[in-house]
């Protein structure tokens, strides 16, 4: 994610924040299975899903504490 998308999630609701991050987890999942199945995707791919999903999931944190 680039600095300006961060910024656009920043605008975004805490529902849509919620369903970006069971989005995430969903191809992070589905990342998992197939590097089980001998198939899966880069490791920088992987990284990237992580760090995107701890970014979210900040965002979250910090309207839940200014709410």
């Amino acid at each position: 994610m680039k600095a300006q998308e961060v910024k656009d999630l920043r605008g975004k609701s805490a529902a849509e924040l919620k369903a970006l991050v069971l989005e995430k987890r969903r191809e992070q999942f589905n990342a998992r299975m197939q590097h089980g199945s001998g198939q899966g995707p880069k490791p920088h791919a992987v990284r990237e899903m992580r760090r995107d999903i701890a970014r979210l999931k900040t965002i979250l944190s910090e309207k839940k504490r200014s709410a």
